[in-house]
């Protein structure tokens, strides 16, 4: 898989709205689960392809 450099990071909130959940669920699953989440200075940061395969392996299921 080829890395696209040129995707921007998002935040939280765009990360939220891309999978459809809330923002309480991202930092529910940051604090809990593999997320590809990656902390710059303050902020959780994102990019949707990594959001996008974390999902699609199964990851995001939580018991």
């Amino acid at each position: 898989m080829t890395e696209n450099y040129s995707e921007k990071w998002i935040g939280i909130e765009e990360a939220a709205e891309h999978l459809g959940v809330t923002k309480d669920t991202i930092r529910n699953w940051i604090k809990k689960t593999d997320i590809p989440a990656h902390k710059i200075g303050k902020l959780w940061k994102f990019k949707c392809s990594e959001l996008d395969e974390w999902v699609k392996s199964g990851k995001s299921a939580i018991d």
